[in-house]
């Protein structure tokens, strides 16, 4: 299915009307300001990978949390294998320093 929708797409189905205007760079209805690309610091990007891991953990944790006492104990060596697996790359980006914003 996702091959024939795919397939009737490259034979001209769509709509293909390129323009100038549609390339160029859109800011909320407003002149664009600057060129496309927009350079950030890296420390950013790796905030963002951090609080990505430490969210998924959290989904990770809450259904565990919430049955909590039916499960046994090897659930509970599950878990804190898998805590002590984040801390331990917790443990590292601190050490690599990339925790600190100076």
């Amino acid at each position: 299915m996702l091959m024939a929708s795919w397939a009737t797409g490259r034979l001209g189905i769509r709509p293909n009307n390129p323009s100038v205007v549609k390339l160029e760079t859109y800011e909320c209805g407003m002149e664009a300001l600057g060129g496309r690309w927009v350079q950030f610091n890296f420390r950013y990007y790796m905030y963002a990978v951090l609080f990505v891991i430490f969210d998924v953990e959290v989904i990770f944790l809450y259904p565990w949390a919430v049955k909590f006492l039916k499960l046994e104990l090897f659930a509970l060596i599950e878990m804190g294998v898998f805590v002590l697996i984040l801390l331990v790359g917790l443990a590292y980006a601190w050490r690599k320093r990339d925790l600190e914003w100076g």
